[in-house]
């Protein structure tokens, strides 16, 4: 039963036509485990990060924020489990190290490695069951970004990643691995803190486009996979109603920009489904703002939403919650999530918790998920804005 589930979790992934007449035209991607997060703070607060303060985890939300770290490097560690109602194998790791070179600018590089498990392979020879061994497809990223303050309150970075999928199993004999490069464009703005009413606040704004490259070949003569390009902007405002307690206020909107699929029809005129349009990269991020059939309304559901809230005490104990929309037409991913995190001297730790509200499925339905931080050297160059 196992292996059941995930030979139709490898062709969801795979899979470049929604098969019905009256299916929605969701967008599908190649390697869409970059999508997953990964950290448990931006988890807890409905998945966003493009604008809140810097932490260890930033390199896949908003580099550019890492040169307003309150610390001079940093290690952080997540371990995420996928599926894990029905298998126990499935996870996406992560390990990421940035470093402040000088008070204006820092790099950082990360890995992330998602296993879809160990799949045994039987066939069904002369009526008896032959062995035909395990495989455990996995796909992975590595990257390296670079940011530069360009004033006290704003910084760009840049990133590049490489890409690998290897998703081939021994039953496709013309199945083989995929890989590819991406780039990733960020910019971040962090106010000085100012009055508003009786409290002080820091204003928080971000803007990161990511994974710009070529689309990936799972299979030889068919179409090739787009990777997920994606469009995040968000704003936040945390404020500080003291010395030890502060409580920002979050939201994002993301947008991927890949092209909306498009009608399939066999030599009769039949319907067969949808798929992206057989296109370039560059021309699937400038179409991808015009192409929807329904036209802006469409466009507009193609946009997911993210709120979250966080609640800081004394830098030492954190709340959050926060919640996530996307169209019913555009894949139906709504939930809610709560988080906590801990500071133990010089290691974070935190955790969240997905609630579905949505009638289809999440695969991070009811999953507990863990990060660490390790603030590496306590030393500060750049004063906490909070």
């Amino acid at each position: 039963m196992r292996t059941f589930f995930l030979v139709l979790f490898l062709l969801a992934l795979k899979g470049h036509i929604v098969s019905g007449q009256n299916s929605n035209r969701v967008i599908t991607t190649g390697v869409p485990f970059l999508t997953i997060t990964s950290d448990a703070r931006a988890a807890g607060m409905g998945d966003l990060g493009v604008a809140t303060s810097s932490d260890n985890y930033s390199q896949h939300w908003n580099p550019a924020k890492y040169v307003f770290a309150s610390t001079e490097k940093g290690l952080g560690l997540s371990y995420t489990p996928y599926l894990s109602k029905l298998v126990d194998d499935i996870f996406l790791g992560n390990i990421v190290y940035f470093k402040k070179i000088d008070d204006r600018s820092s790099w950082a590089s990360s890995l992330r490695y998602f296993s879809l498990g160990d799949i045994q392979f039987n066939e069904l020879i002369g009526g008896s069951i032959v062995d035909q061994g395990m495989q455990r497809p996995t796909e992975l990223t590595l990257d390296l970004s670079y940011a530069l303050k360009l004033s006290t309150t704003f910084s760009m970075s840049v990133a590049g990643r490489f890409i690998y999928s290897d998703l081939k199993i021994a039953m496709e004999g013309d199945t083989s691995s995929a890989s590819t490069l991406g780039v990733d464009i960020a910019a971040f703005y962090q106010s000085q803190s100012f009055d508003l009413t009786d409290k002080s606040a820091v204003f928080r704004s971000g803007l990161n486009i990511s994974n710009i490259g070529p689309r990936l070949n799972y299979d030889l003569g068919a179409p090739k996979s787009f990777i997920p390009t994606n469009l995040r902007l968000g704003m936040g405002l945390d404020l500080l109603f003291d010395d030890q307690n502060t409580l920002g206020f979050y939201t994002e909107f993301s947008k991927l920009l890949v092209p909306t699929p498009i009608a399939v029809y066999d030599s009769s005129e039949n319907f067969l489904g949808y798929r992206q349009p057989d296109i370039d990269f560059i021309s699937g991020i400038f179409t991808s703002f015009t192409d929807a059939p329904d036209g802006l309304r469409e466009e507009l559901s193609e946009v997911t939403v993210a709120v979250g809230i966080e609640y800081r005490f004394e830098d030492s104990f954190s709340f959050r919650t926060g919640y996530f929309n996307e169209s019913l037409d555009k894949g139906s991913r709504r939930f809610l999530t709560m988080g906590a995190g801990f500071d133990l001297n010089f290691i974070n730790i935190d955790l969240s918790y997905l609630f579905s509200t949505s009638s289809v499925r999440n695969p991070l339905e009811n999953t507990i998920r863990f990060s660490l931080a390790l603030n590496l050297d306590q030393t500060s160059t750049t004063p906490p804005s909070d």
